[in-house]
């Protein structure tokens, strides 16, 4: 049997569902994208000033693993920047003043999908 002919068919119908499944249809309650000047960025954004209270532990894994601060019901990314601070505070209680930024999270769709509290400019008041 020669096998260049069966080749080509499978090049063929590889070649053919790809281009099909590029081809679908808009959905008609599909979201716009919102733009990105900086009225809509900033009213994605909340800043303030907070004391927080709760555990620091480090999570994730590869190559840049993040530190955060866990409390009862919420969790706050500690800043890359100041990740220094906490390098000997791991698995410890701490209570710190910072500025908090809650950046809304949405899916790609526009479905909201949950807030990032990240603390910077951080001053540790007691580690317990």
């Amino acid at each position: 049997m020669n096998k260049k002919p069966v080749f080509a068919f499978c090049l063929f119908f590889l070649c053919l569902v790809c281009a099909l499944s590029a081809w679908g249809k808009k959905e008609a309650g599909s979201v716009p994208m919102p733009s990105t000047d900086q009225q809509d960025a900033t009213s994605q954004m909340r800043i303030s000033r907070v004391r927080v209270s709760g555990v620091v532990r480090l999570i994730g894994g590869g190559p840049i693993p993040e530190l955060v601060i866990t409390g009862n019901d919420q969790e706050w990314h500690i800043d890359r920047e100041e990740k220094f601070l906490f390098d000997e505070l791991q698995h410890q209680t701490v209570i710190v003043d910072g500025i908090e930024t809650v950046t809304e999270l949405r899916f790609a769709n526009g479905v909201y999908a949950g807030e990032r509290r990240t603390l910077n400019n951080i001053k540790i008041i007691a580690v317990e």
